[in-house]
C-alpha cells in the first residue's frame, strides 16, 4: 500500500480545490461553501426558523434554488443528510442508503451542474437513533474502531456516488487513516479529496444545527470527542495527527471564537488549505444583533469572514454564501 500522506492529487484534483491552494487573498467567490441540508422527502422546501433564510430541500428543489447561484459564480457546496422517511438504527445504516438524501443529491447535482464542486459531511449523528457520532458500547460510550471502519465505508460510498470531497466531522481517534486507506483501496485515494473537521470544539454554537438536521443526542453530549473549549493543546495535537494521516485540507470549527486556533492550524500546516465553519449559531447570532439594530448585517458578515481570512482561512463554509455571491459583485456602500 502507497504511503497515504503522499497522495497529494486528492487536494487539487479539480479546478475549484485548486484554487484552495493559494493563501493570504482577500474575500473571492471560490472560497464560498455553502451548507446544505437535503431531505429524503423530494419535494420538501422548509424553512428552518433558526436559521433566517436557510431551508431543508428535497432532490427535486435542488436545481431550480441552485441554478441561479451557480450563475451568479457558487462554486462549491457541502451536503448533509436529513433522513425522516425511514427508521434509524444504532449505526446509521441510512447515512449512505443509495436512494437516501445524500447519495441521491450527489446524483442530481453531478447531472445539472458539472462544475459544480460536491463536498459531503461524514458522521453519523444524523443517521443514528441515539444521536451519536459513532457507534457505542452498551453502557453509551464510543466504540471507536467499528466507528471508524462504518465512517470510511460511508466516505467511500459517497465519492463512489461522485462526491469530489468527503469531510468527517465526527471526531473520532484515526478516522482520516482509515477513510484515506478506503478510498485508496478503492482507487478513488487520488481522486477525491479529505477534508478533516480537525479541530472541531463542542461549542454552545450548534443549536440551530442539530434542529436542522435533528441531530440532538437522545442522552448526554458530546464533549468526550469534541474538543474542550479550552484545549489549545489538544486542538494542535488533532491537527499534527490528521496532517499525518494524510487529510488534504484542515478545518477549524466554528469560526470566530477560535480564530487563535485557525491561526496555529496555519502555522502547523503552513502547506495545507485551511477551511473554517461558520457555523449555525454564529449565523443566527449576526442576524439577530442585525435585527435589534446592533449592526448592519452585510457589515458584520463581512467583518467575520475577513478576519478568519486574516486569520490564516482559505475556504470558508458560510450560511451566508448567497449573499456574498452578490456582496462581492457590489463594492460596500454602493
Amino acid at each position: 500500500m502507497a504511503d497515504l500522506k503522499s497522495i497529494l492529487h486528492s487536494g487539487y484534483q479539480h479546478p475549484v480545490s485548486r484554487s484552495w491552494q493559494a493563501q493570504g487573498r482577500s474575500l473571492t467567490k471560490d472560497m464560498f461553501m455553502y451548507p446544505l441540508f437535503i431531505t429524503d422527502d423530494a419535494d420538501a422546501e422548509i424553512e428552518l426558523t433558526s436559521m433566517p433564510n436557510q431551508r431543508r430541500w428535497g432532490v427535486n428543489k435542488l436545481e431550480g434554488f441552485l441554478g441561479p447561484l451557480v450563475k451568479k459564480g457558487l462554486k462549491s457546496v457541502i451536503l448533509f443528510g436529513v433522513p425522516e422517511r425511514k427508521p434509524k438504527d444504532v449505526i446509521g445504516t441510512l447515512a449512505d442508503d443509495p436512494e437516501g438524501p445524500v447519495i441521491s443529491a450527489i446524483k442530481t447535482l453531478r447531472k445539472a451542474f458539472p462544475s459544480l464542486y460536491i463536498a459531503c459531511d461524514v458522521c453519523l449523528c444524523e443517521y443514528t437513533s441515539h444521536g451519536h457520532c459513532g457507534i457505542l458500547f452498551e453502557d453509551g460510550t464510543i466504540d471507536n474502531m467499528p466507528s471508524i471502519e462504518r465512517l470510511a465505508q460511508v466516505a467511500v460510498n459517497y465519492a463512489k456516488a461522485g462526491a469530489h470531497c468527503v469531510a468527517p466531522s465526527d471526531m473520532m481517534d484515526g478516522r482520516i487513516k482509515a477513510i484515506k486507506a478506503g478510498l485508496l483501496k478503492e482507487g478513488l485515494a487520488g481522486r477525491t479529496t479529505l477534508m478533516s473537521y480537525s479541530a472541531k470544539f463542542a461549542s454552545g454554537l450548534y443549536g440551530p444545527f442539530r434542529d436542522a438536521v435533528d441531530s440532538t443526542p437522545s442522552f448526554g453530549d458530546r464533549r468526550c470527542y469534541q474538543l474542550p473549549v479550552a484545549a489549545r493543546g489538544l486542538a494542535r495535537r488533532t491537527i499534527m495527527r490528521d496532517v499525518e494521516e494524510g487529510a488534504d485540507i484542515i478545518m477549524v470549527k466554528p469560526g470566530l471564537p477560535y480564530l487563535d486556533i485557525v491561526s496555529e492550524a496555519r502555522e502547523l500546516a503552513p502547506n495545507h488549505p485551511i477551511a473554517i465553519y461558520q457555523v449555525s449559531g454564529e449565523f443566527a447570532m449576526i442576524h439577530a444583533g442585525a435585527k435589534a439594530g446592533v449592526y448592519e448585517l452585510r457589515r458584520m458578515a463581512e467583518e467575520t469572514c475577513v478576519s478568519a481570512v486574516r486569520a490564516g482561512a482559505t475556504l470558508l463554509l458560510s450560511y451566508f454564501t448567497p449573499e456574498f455571491l452578490d456582496w462581492l459583485d457590489e463594492p460596500y456602500g454602493a
